[in-house]
Protein backbone atom coordinates (compact mmCIF):
# COMPACT_ATOMS: atom_id res chain seq x y z
CA UNK A 1 0.00 0.00 0.00
CA UNK A 2 1.61 3.08 -0.82
CA UNK A 3 2.49 5.73 2.30
CA UNK A 4 0.31 8.47 0.81
CA UNK A 5 -2.54 6.26 1.27
CA UNK A 6 -2.35 3.96 4.02
CA UNK A 7 -1.25 7.68 6.01
CA UNK A 8 -4.68 8.75 4.79
CA UNK A 9 -6.46 6.21 6.10
CA UNK A 10 -4.68 6.21 9.14
CA UNK A 11 -5.34 10.06 9.20
CA UNK A 12 -9.49 9.21 8.99
CA UNK A 13 -9.31 6.72 11.29
CA UNK A 14 -7.48 8.79 14.23
CA UNK A 15 -10.52 11.47 13.34
CA UNK A 16 -13.34 9.19 14.13
CA UNK A 17 -11.53 7.70 16.95
CA UNK A 18 -11.50 11.58 18.05
CA UNK A 19 -14.75 12.26 17.41
CA UNK A 20 -15.66 8.79 18.92
CA UNK A 21 -13.71 10.49 22.64
CA UNK A 22 -15.48 13.60 22.54
CA UNK A 23 -18.96 12.45 21.81
CA UNK A 24 -17.96 9.71 25.03
CA UNK A 25 -16.54 13.04 26.90
CA UNK A 26 -19.60 15.18 26.55
CA UNK A 27 -21.74 12.20 27.84
CA UNK A 28 -19.80 11.53 31.32
CA UNK A 29 -19.66 15.46 32.31
CA UNK A 30 -21.98 16.96 34.97
CA UNK A 31 -25.33 16.95 33.28
CA UNK A 32 -25.62 20.70 34.70
CA UNK A 33 -23.16 21.81 32.11
CA UNK A 34 -25.05 23.73 29.06
CA UNK A 35 -22.80 22.56 25.65
CA UNK A 36 -24.67 25.25 23.54
CA UNK A 37 -23.08 27.99 26.43
CA UNK A 38 -20.17 26.46 27.17
CA UNK A 39 -16.90 25.21 25.09
CA UNK A 40 -15.64 22.46 24.91
CA UNK A 41 -12.49 23.22 27.08
CA UNK A 42 -15.20 23.67 29.62
CA UNK A 43 -16.21 20.09 29.49
CA UNK A 44 -12.47 18.74 29.33
CA UNK A 45 -11.75 20.67 32.84
CA UNK A 46 -14.57 18.97 34.39
CA UNK A 47 -13.04 15.53 33.72
CA UNK A 48 -9.05 16.53 33.77
CA UNK A 49 -7.22 13.92 31.89
CA UNK A 50 -10.39 12.50 30.38
CA UNK A 51 -11.48 11.45 27.02
CA UNK A 52 -11.65 14.70 25.42
CA UNK A 53 -8.10 15.61 26.25
CA UNK A 54 -7.24 12.18 24.70
CA UNK A 55 -9.28 13.18 21.82
CA UNK A 56 -7.39 16.73 20.98
CA UNK A 57 -4.43 14.91 21.22
CA UNK A 58 -5.10 12.14 18.93
CA UNK A 59 -6.60 14.64 16.49
CA UNK A 60 -3.13 15.99 16.32
CA UNK A 61 -1.73 12.89 15.70
CA UNK A 62 -3.49 12.52 12.68
CA UNK A 63 -2.76 15.86 11.17
CA UNK A 64 0.93 14.95 11.45
CA UNK A 65 0.01 11.70 9.49
CA UNK A 66 -1.65 13.85 6.62
CA UNK A 67 1.56 16.20 7.04
CA UNK A 68 3.75 13.06 6.56
CA UNK A 69 2.28 11.97 3.74
CA UNK A 70 1.37 14.89 1.87
CA UNK A 71 5.43 15.39 2.55
CA UNK A 72 5.92 12.20 1.19
CA UNK A 73 3.61 12.68 -2.08
CA UNK A 74 6.13 15.81 -2.94
CA UNK A 75 7.74 18.23 -0.65
CA UNK A 76 6.49 21.76 -1.29
CA UNK A 77 8.38 24.21 -3.00
CA UNK A 78 6.65 27.23 -3.22
CA UNK A 79 6.37 29.60 -0.19
CA UNK A 80 2.43 28.99 0.18
CA UNK A 81 3.02 25.11 0.27
CA UNK A 82 5.77 25.73 2.61
CA UNK A 83 3.24 27.89 4.90
CA UNK A 84 0.47 25.77 4.71
CA UNK A 85 2.71 22.82 6.22
CA UNK A 86 4.05 25.67 9.27
CA UNK A 87 0.52 26.40 9.65
CA UNK A 88 -0.70 22.94 10.33
CA UNK A 89 2.00 22.44 12.57
CA UNK A 90 0.93 25.38 14.54
CA UNK A 91 -2.88 23.60 14.58
CA UNK A 92 -1.04 20.56 15.73
CA UNK A 93 1.15 22.47 18.80
CA UNK A 94 -2.01 24.68 20.05
CA UNK A 95 -4.45 21.40 20.17
CA UNK A 96 -1.36 19.61 21.87
CA UNK A 97 -0.89 22.33 24.68
CA UNK A 98 -4.50 22.88 25.18
CA UNK A 99 -4.40 19.44 25.68
CA UNK A 100 -1.74 19.62 28.23
CA UNK A 101 -2.94 22.99 29.72
CA UNK A 102 -6.64 23.02 31.74
CA UNK A 103 -8.80 26.06 31.01
CA UNK A 104 -10.85 27.96 34.18
CA UNK A 105 -13.52 25.73 35.88
CA UNK A 106 -16.58 27.90 34.28
CA UNK A 107 -17.52 30.97 36.26
CA UNK A 108 -14.07 31.49 38.07
CA UNK A 109 -10.77 33.84 37.55
CA UNK A 110 -9.07 33.52 34.38
CA UNK A 111 -5.49 31.81 35.57
CA UNK A 112 -2.49 31.93 33.77
CA UNK A 113 -2.96 28.36 32.40
CA UNK A 114 -6.51 29.31 31.47
CA UNK A 115 -5.26 31.85 29.30
CA UNK A 116 -2.04 29.73 28.00
CA UNK A 117 -4.80 27.66 27.21
CA UNK A 118 -6.94 30.11 25.82
CA UNK A 119 -4.62 31.69 23.16
CA UNK A 120 -3.19 28.06 22.16
CA UNK A 121 -6.89 26.84 21.07
CA UNK A 122 -6.98 30.49 19.46
CA UNK A 123 -3.50 30.24 17.84
CA UNK A 124 -5.31 26.54 16.31
CA UNK A 125 -8.90 27.86 15.46
CA UNK A 126 -6.83 30.57 12.91
CA UNK A 127 -3.97 28.62 11.92
CA UNK A 128 -5.80 25.11 10.04
CA UNK A 129 -8.31 26.85 7.62
CA UNK A 130 -5.64 29.03 6.56
CA UNK A 131 -3.47 26.38 6.16
CA UNK A 132 -6.31 24.61 4.23
CA UNK A 133 -7.06 27.64 1.93
CA UNK A 134 -3.44 27.47 0.94
CA UNK A 135 -3.75 23.53 0.73
CA UNK A 136 -6.08 23.90 -1.82
CA UNK A 137 -3.33 25.02 -4.34
CA UNK A 138 -1.58 21.86 -4.32
CA UNK A 139 -1.38 19.75 -7.80
CA UNK A 140 -2.74 16.83 -5.49
CA UNK A 141 -5.59 18.32 -3.38
CA UNK A 142 -7.18 19.98 -7.01
CA UNK A 143 -9.95 17.67 -6.76
CA UNK A 144 -11.13 18.95 -3.61
CA UNK A 145 -10.09 22.34 -4.01
CA UNK A 146 -13.43 23.74 -3.74
CA UNK A 147 -14.17 21.66 -0.48
CA UNK A 148 -11.27 23.27 1.04
CA UNK A 149 -12.16 26.59 0.19
CA UNK A 150 -15.86 26.52 1.31
CA UNK A 151 -14.82 24.89 4.62
CA UNK A 152 -12.00 27.27 5.02
CA UNK A 153 -14.09 30.62 4.85
CA UNK A 154 -17.07 28.89 6.96
CA UNK A 155 -14.31 28.51 9.67
CA UNK A 156 -12.86 31.80 9.62
CA UNK A 157 -16.58 32.91 9.84
CA UNK A 158 -17.61 30.91 12.73
CA UNK A 159 -14.29 32.22 14.37
CA UNK A 160 -15.56 35.82 13.92
CA UNK A 161 -18.84 34.21 15.73
CA UNK A 162 -17.24 33.36 18.37
CA UNK A 163 -15.41 36.24 19.13
CA UNK A 164 -18.03 38.13 19.13
CA UNK A 165 -19.88 36.24 21.45
CA UNK A 166 -16.80 35.84 23.95
CA UNK A 167 -17.01 39.82 23.77
CA UNK A 168 -19.66 41.79 23.18
CA UNK A 169 -22.27 39.02 22.43
CA UNK A 170 -21.98 37.97 26.30
CA UNK A 171 -20.92 34.41 25.27
CA UNK A 172 -24.52 34.04 23.95
CA UNK A 173 -24.70 30.29 22.04
CA UNK A 174 -20.92 30.45 22.20
CA UNK A 175 -20.31 26.71 22.83
CA UNK A 176 -22.51 26.13 19.77
CA UNK A 177 -20.34 28.69 17.40
CA UNK A 178 -17.53 26.01 18.86
CA UNK A 179 -18.61 23.20 17.92
CA UNK A 180 -19.92 24.21 14.36
CA UNK A 181 -16.34 25.71 14.01
CA UNK A 182 -14.58 22.32 14.97
CA UNK A 183 -16.92 20.58 12.90
CA UNK A 184 -15.70 22.51 9.59
CA UNK A 185 -12.09 22.35 10.71
CA UNK A 186 -12.09 18.89 10.81
CA UNK A 187 -13.93 18.63 7.48
CA UNK A 188 -10.65 20.30 6.21
CA UNK A 189 -8.60 17.97 7.71
CA UNK A 190 -11.31 15.16 6.13
CA UNK A 191 -11.05 16.56 3.14
CA UNK A 192 -7.20 16.53 2.53
CA UNK A 193 -7.53 12.61 4.68
CA UNK A 194 -9.71 11.58 1.84
CA UNK A 195 -7.87 12.54 -0.91
CA UNK A 196 -4.76 10.98 0.45
CA UNK A 197 -6.94 7.45 0.71
CA UNK A 198 -7.77 7.43 -2.55
CA UNK A 199 -4.20 7.79 -3.78
CA UNK A 200 -3.18 5.28 -5.86
CA UNK A 201 0.25 3.00 -5.89
CA UNK A 202 1.54 5.04 -9.39
CA UNK A 203 0.15 9.07 -7.69
CA UNK A 204 3.37 11.12 -7.83
CA UNK A 205 2.03 14.76 -7.54
CA UNK A 206 3.88 18.05 -8.06
CA UNK A 207 3.20 20.39 -4.45
CA UNK A 208 3.23 24.30 -5.27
Amino acid sequence: MPVTRSTGLLALGGIALAALLTVIGHLEVNDDLNPWALTISDFAVSDRGGVIDIAMVVLALATVALLYGLRRASPPRSRSGRTAELLLGAWVGGLLLAAVVPTNEPGTAMTTAAYLHRYASVIAFLALPVGGWLLARRDQLTPAARWLRGLAVASLVLAAAMVWSAYPGDRVLLGLAERLLILTEVGVLTVVALVLARSGSSTRVVAV
